[in-house]
């Protein structure tokens, strides 16, 4: 009987480790997801405020003084 036991043991973990197959992408696809989400929203932020344009402005007046 406990042959039996055994041989469902090892299906059943033979089942569920064939299932996490594809769960290290899907992950790394959400995280990729998350991170572009940030970006876009530290973007929109910058330009917002434009906060790109007086970094720009401030590092061109100190490489060409007027």
């Amino acid at each position: 009987m406990s042959e039996f036991f055994l041989r469902v043991w090892f299906g059943v973990m033979q089942r569920l480790e064939q299932d996490e197959a594809g769960q290290s992408t899907a992950e790394y696809a959400l995280v990729m997801i998350a991170a572009a989400a940030v970006a876009g929203l530290l973007v929109m932020w910058a330009h917002k405020t434009n906060l790109v344009s007086g970094l720009f402005n401030a590092v061109i007046k100190k490489v060409l003084p007027f």
